[in-house]
């Protein structure tokens, strides 16, 4: 996969998690910060990382450029994702569903951050086991790299992508909003 050059991209910086860690040496404990961070310009390219220093500054600081060379493309269908995945990193598990238009983004902790990041506005997501913000986010990541555009799928199979059977989201109708049929 060719390597996304940051300086081109306008990107949105978000620390989503700072962490005291202690290190127990000969002559006492030694302090240090690490600092989740995720970086995306809003429109299909996002990344994260973690910096690691002995104050949180420097740990922020580390972890921005750490997640500019982390930078992926995540190919989107609208303002959602194009099909449903579920990826694991350690015990995380983490599962997106495309949304229809309007719903927002269903998600919270480090997944929350990840997607708003890249640009994705209407999806569904659950976090199955673990709720550690680090693992979750490699989680996210992973299932965001995997994600296929209807282009590439038509591509692989040697078809149009017109002729792909697939399940489009149905936009809803005026009227329809609210479950019942308008009587007149």
């Amino acid at each position: 996969m060719p390597r996304i050059d940051a300086n081109t991209l306008e990107l949105e910086e978000r620390v989503v998690k700072t962490n005291k860690v202690q290190k127990t040496h000969k002559g006492g404990r030694t302090l240090s910060w690490n600092a989740l961070v995720v970086v995306g310009d809003g429109r299909g390219h996002v990344g994260a990382a973690i910096g690691k220093a002995r104050g949180i500054p420097d740990a922020i600081r580390k972890g921005f450029e750490a997640a500019k060379k982390e930078l992926i493309y995540v190919p989107l269908a609208g303002n959602t994702i194009p099909h449903q995945i579920q990826c694991a990193s350690g015990a995380a598990v983490v599962m997106l569903k495309p949304a229809a238009p309007g719903t927002g983004v269903v998600a919270g902790g480090s997944v929350r951050h990840i997607l708003e990041a890249a640009g994705v506005k209407d999806v569904l997501a659950k976090s199955l086991g673990s709720s550690n913000a680090i693992n979750t986010a490699w989680a996210t990541m992973k299932a965001l790299s995997e994600l296929k555009s209807v282009e590439r799928v038509a591509a692989l199979r040697g078809m149009a992508p017109e002729d792909l059977p697939v399940r489009r989201m149905q936009v809803a109708v005026e009227g329809a909003g609210n479950g019942h049929k308008d009587q007149d």
